[in-house]
């Protein structure tokens, strides 16, 4: 069966509890299922403080989210900012070729990436406010192989 193009859109929220703007740099790509994507967000803390985040991150629809394979992810990851300092964070996935295989993805021509950071109150490397030196700045790989079109 012949790879179909799919559109990756994605979305970045913010909890209340951490005063941090997040976005994706790219609104979405286009790739073909099995072909690396290479994606970045953009986290600001626009506090005075050193402030400790974590993100979370869900794909839709659900029933895809089986075949939404990330190879690096800054997810799940402690990232902290300086005050108003300003990071691009990189995911690079890819998509199952088994997806277009699977006849319960028929039809499906869009997927969702949601990613929502969350203020850290305890971290391993100590309190939030802490101006250890702790800040885990993701490595940025190698190039996609994706289109992508800019986030407004």
């Amino acid at each position: 069966m012949r790879a179909r193009p799919i559109r990756v859109h994605f979305s970045a929220t913010v909890s209340h509890s951490i005063p941090w703007k997040f976005r994706p740099l790219q609104k979405e790509v286009t790739c073909v299922p099995g072909e690396p994507v290479l994606a970045f967000f953009n986290a600001t803390n626009m506090s005075d403080e050193p402030l400790i985040g974590i993100s979370t991150y869900n794909v839709t629809p659900q029933k895809a989210g089986v075949y939404f394979n990330k190879i690096q992810c800054f997810c799940f990851e402690e990232q902290q900012l300086q005050p108003h300092e300003s990071v691009d964070m990189p995911v690079f996935f890819f998509i199952d070729p088994d997806f277009v295989k699977d006849p319960n993805m028929e039809g499906v021509e869009t997927l969702t990436l949601s990613y929502t950071f969350f203020k850290v109150t305890e971290s391993v490397y100590g309190p939030s406010s802490s101006s250890s030196s702790s800040t885990a700045t993701p490595t940025p790989v190698a190039v996609a192989t994706a289109t992508s079109s800019p986030a407004s």
